[in-house]
């Protein structure tokens, strides 16, 4: 059994680290002249890679729920980095398409992504991220199976 010693400050490594990190990729897109936060930039990327999803893939892809998802989409809108086309059978739904500025913008603020988790995982090696993914997993999956609890 595991002890409250053994998880001391659990939360708030989480916290701390997820901190430095985004404080990071802010700091980088400025440095490369990308108006985006990094919450954008998850969506940004999801689009790069699969274009027109709807809005509940994005929120389900990104672990967002959908009002926080819809805000990100209008302000990313608002930029004109995305635009929103209506489902052909469905006039409530949305798919969700990268711009030409939007995949410019996403082409620019790569290498400043893959330059900042480069120096996150400095000193660590492929073995320690399958490590670090195996356990995020982990943890994730127990809070998700016991959310109601």
């Amino acid at each position: 059994m595991i002890n409250e010693k053994q998880t001391k400050n659990f939360g708030a490594y989480l916290d701390q680290t997820l901190r430095v990190v985004r404080l990071d990729m802010i700091k980088r897109f400025k440095e490369v002249g990308v108006d985006i936060t990094p919450e954008q930039w998850i969506l940004l990327h999801s689009l790069y890679t699969q274009n027109g999803q709807s809005q509940t893939d994005l929120a389900n892809g990104s672990f967002k729920n959908a009002p926080t998802v819809s805000r990100i989409i209008d302000l990313l809108c608002k930029k004109e980095f995305t635009e929103r086309q209506r489902f052909d059978n469905d006039r409530r739904r949305y798919k969700i398409f990268l711009t030409d500025l939007g995949k410019s913008t996403v082409e620019k603020a790569l290498p400043a992504v893959m330059n900042s988790r480069e120096k996150g995982w400095q000193g660590l090696s492929h073995e320690d991220y399958e490590h670090y993914l195996r356990i995020m997993h982990t943890i994730f999956n127990n809070f998700s199976e016991n959310a109601n609890d």
